[in-house]
């Protein structure tokens, strides 16, 4: 089985105020294309399609003509991230057409998507859980735990006295993080996934989708939204290698691969313990000037009855380059950053700062969406206290110099000098 794994499209996301409309497009082609060229037996989105729970018309438009044109020539199963609104993305889910798959329901963790291989028999079960917010999967798994596996809640969870007050035992819950939720989902799986290669001829392969940060992963810095609950955002990734260790974990073996979503940047897991092969397709445009360093890229993997057989990393086409430029005036407006006139460009400037040095950057490089300055050091001085009996022009001059990083010289000192006097001339006619 060929199988192309994605995920953190952020449909609807903007680059420092730069809608990424038409760079979304291009990576939509890419992976239209990507499917059709690879043979794709199905495309698993891991999450975070949209970059908001209300997306903007157009990414619902594009979203819509990407699932149309994928669906023509392979499988596509998608669950929403931490960014999407499951409800939104689920919606009417039953009715889609055949090929296109969105699960964004808790009680369907444990429901594989069976992808046929060529003989029409099942070639790969695809275990896809939607992000799974703690405050609400501690309270809605317990009740599919009990159902399906005959977990009961701890010893500590009621008492004599509660149940008395209250007429019934409390509903029990799962602890609140996402360790604890995203095992309690595994376990369902396991069960899932161990009754059916019982009664399986031949052992088939299985991928888990699962947005999440898993122990060991590389954040991207201005890039994922943070999604600690508790003061707990991780999910070891022992957790993924033992299937939230049910009893029953040794008799339905392991599954053979994760889809990972949430983290940005492409990367794989590495586990002491044999187990699943867990991997971060990233996102697949920079949404962040310090992201944009990483390449991007998809993944492309194929499943036989032994596991993972090969994986490759296709890049992914990028319309903009992003870049940071750090240096003086001097240095940012001469021969070295020639090459950079057209990017998209946050500036790091360093030592004085002209008045006019936003115009000058900005006439140079027509994208600047970002700045800093960085004034050079300054011997210390003795801080100025400013009373009502203080020169406003010494403290005007003294303003001028921490900002520009140097004295001011006659002329910006006249200016000072002639505004204060304006100031004075208008009060006392007043």
């Amino acid at each position: 089985m060929r199988i192309l794994h994605t995920s953190d499209w952020h449909l609807g996301r903007t680059f420092h105020g730069r809608v990424l409309d038409e760079a979304h497009a291009v990576f939509a082609d890419h992976l239209v294309e990507l499917a059709q060229a690879e043979r794709i037996d199905a495309v698993v989105v891991a999450g975070d399609v949209y970059d908001r729970a209300i997306p903007p018309i157009d990414s619902v438009r594009l979203l819509d003509d990407t699932l149309r044109r994928l669906s023509e020539r392979t499988r596509v199963v998608l669950t929403p991230g931490n960014h999407d609104s499951a409800q939104r993305l689920g919606f009417g889910a039953g009715l889609l057409r055949e090929g296109i798959t969105i699960r964004a329901r808790t009680p369907e963790v444990d429901r594989p998507v069976i992808i046929p291989d060529r003989g029409g028999g099942a070639g790969l079960y695809i275990y896809a859980l939607p992000y799974l917010d703690p405050d609400a999967a501690r309270e809605s798994l317990p009740p599919l735990l009990d159902e399906r596996l005959g977990e009961s809640a701890p010893a500590t969870t009621t008492s004599p006295d509660d149940e008395e007050a209250q007429g019934a035992p409390r509903p029990w819950l799962l602890a609140r993080s996402h360790q604890a939720v995203v095992a309690g989902a595994l376990r369902l799986v396991a069960k899932d996934l161990a009754s059916r290669r019982a009664r399986d001829d031949r052992r088939v392969p299985a991928l888990v989708m699962s947005h999440a940060f898993v122990v060991g992963g590389q954040a991207s810095a201005e890039s994922e939204r943070d999604i600690r609950v508790g003061g707990v955002d991780s999910v070891p990734s022992e957790v993924y290698t033992a299937l939230g260790a049910p009893p029953l974990a040794p008799r339905c073996g392991t599954v053979d691969y994760v889809a990972l979503g949430h983290l940005h940047r492409p990367q794989e897991i590495r586990t002491r313990a044999a187990g699943p092969r867990l991997v971060y397709s990233g996102s697949p445009l920079p949404f962040s000037f310090p992201e944009a360093t990483t390449p991007k890229s998809t993944v492309v993997l194929e499943l036989g009855p032994g596991g993972v057989t090969s994986l490759e990393r296709v890049a992914a086409p990028c319309p903009y380059e992003a870049t940071t430029l750090t240096g003086t005036l001097e240095e940012l407006l001469g021969p070295r950053t020639s090459g950079q006139t057209g990017h998209w460009v946050r500036i790091e400037l360093t030592g004085p700062m002209p008045p006019d040095a936003m115009a000058r950057l900005k006439e140079r490089f027509t994208n600047l969406l970002a700045f800093s300055h960085r004034p050079p050091q300054r011997q210390r001085r003795e801080a100025m206290t400013v009373t009502r009996s203080s020169d406003p022009v010494k403290v005007a001059d003294r303003f001028l110099a921490q900002m520009l990083g140097r004295d001011p010289d006659p002329v910006e000192h006249s200016i000072m000098e002639a505004a204060h006097d304006a100031v004075k001339h208008a009060a006392a006619q007043g």
